[in-house]
């Protein structure tokens, strides 16, 4: 007998179809988008990733500065506010003397004119009056000057509390902006970062170590012709001690810097466990003596500049870089220790390494 067998249903022979268009249309999709937008390279990622911490840099010195200006208001606010709450008690005071004299003549048959302009509401409306009233006396006449001053002073000190309570809120948006600003980058910067193989994430943190270990190479190779003698802590920790000539200061700052190296790099930080780079030019300067102020531009102003010429440097002086978004201690032979961005430590470079904008000497 011939054997029959039952026809496919309709519908689950056109879903099949459309099952099987959909995954052939997805993979030519897929490897139309693989071939229009290919992975980017190592050396794409690494640009880029500099780049964004270049920028991040940038973000950084102004969230410092907008910290420093911010802890700066806060200071002065208290103080005016301060300054306002005795103001405040020595008008009170006055004005408490003045109803005194008010009830006392009261009790002895009513206030006089002149008593009635002392206690109205504006000290100047009874100066500007006074002189018609025969009863003023010296006395009273020295009591409303001095309670004119002490309420003139007293409006002055309330509106520069005002004042600088704007500013303040006006530089907690600022500060607000900018830490939102870093972090975005950063984040920007991990995902890229993230994007790459294991084996590609080893390949770049080698290359960041050798160029570490190569600069730390050069700057005491440097030291030792000049005559100093480098000593080694290990792969990642060298010392320059080829600060003869340099002033104490310059020299104990530098020494302080080099305790440092291989502490890592946190955006905002001053220390001593972590820094950015303005931290820690500030922190190594104030172990020697030295206040500097918080920020690379700032820093930028602080001492004399000696324009770009890296022969003009000497051991201790600060290099700064990138437009005034960077800044590092010079150690001589050509390169300065610094902390360069997030992801690495504290170590030495060549300074002709990044573009060199001044040359300031504390």
């Amino acid at each position: 007998m011939a054997s029959h067998r039952r026809p496919k249903p309709a519908g689950r022979t056109r879903a099949s179809i459309l099952t099987a268009a959909a995954a052939t249309a997805m993979a030519l999709s897929s490897q139309a988008g693989a071939h229009a937008d290919p992975a980017p390279t190592l050396d794409q990622v690494k640009s880029q990733v500099d780049a964004l911490n270049a920028q991040a840099e940038t973000a950084s010195q102004q969230l410092d500065g907008a910290q420093e200006k911010q802890a700066d208001l806060t200071k002065q606010v208290g103080q005016l506010q301060d300054q306002v709450a005795r103001q405040q008690d020595q008008v009170t005071n006055l004005q408490g003397g003045l109803a005194e004299v008010a009830a006392n003549q009261y009790a002895s048959g009513g206030i006089s004119p002149t008593v009635q302009l002392m206690l109205s509401a504006s000290p100047d409306t009874f100066l500007t009056q006074a002189g018609s009233v025969s009863q003023m006396n010296s006395t009273q006449s020295e009591t409303l000057k001095d309670l004119q001053q002490q309420q003139q002073k007293l409006d002055q000190d309330k509106a520069d509390a005002q004042s600088k309570l704007a500013d303040l809120a006006a530089t907690t948006q600022t500060l607000q902006a900018a830490k939102t600003d870093v972090q975005a980058k950063l984040a920007k910067a991990q995902d890229l970062l993230n994007s790459l193989t294991e084996q590609q994430r080893q390949q770049m943190a080698a290359a960041e170590a050798k160029a570490a270990a190569d600069s730390a190479a050069k700057a005491s190779a440097a030291a030792q012709a000049a005559g100093g003698q480098a000593a080694s802590r290990g792969a990642t920790r060298t010392d320059l001690t080829s600060t003869a000539g340099a002033n104490p200061q310059a020299a104990a700052a530098v020494a302080a810097a080099e305790s440092k190296l291989g502490a890592p790099y946190v955006y905002g930080a001053t220390g001593p466990g972590s820094f950015d780079c303005s931290g820690l030019t500030q922190w190594a300067y104030a172990q020697a003596g030295v206040s500097l102020p918080r920020t690379s531009q700032e820093q930028e102003a602080y001492g004399t500049n000696l324009g770009t010429n890296l022969a003009n440097a000497q051991i201790g002086d600060l290099i700064i870089f990138y437009g005034g978004d960077h800044v590092g201690i010079y150690v001589g032979g050509g390169n300065v220790i610094h902390a360069p961005h997030t992801g690495s430590v504290v170590r030495y470079e060549a300074a002709s390494n990044m573009p060199i904008t001044a040359i300031v000497r504390p």
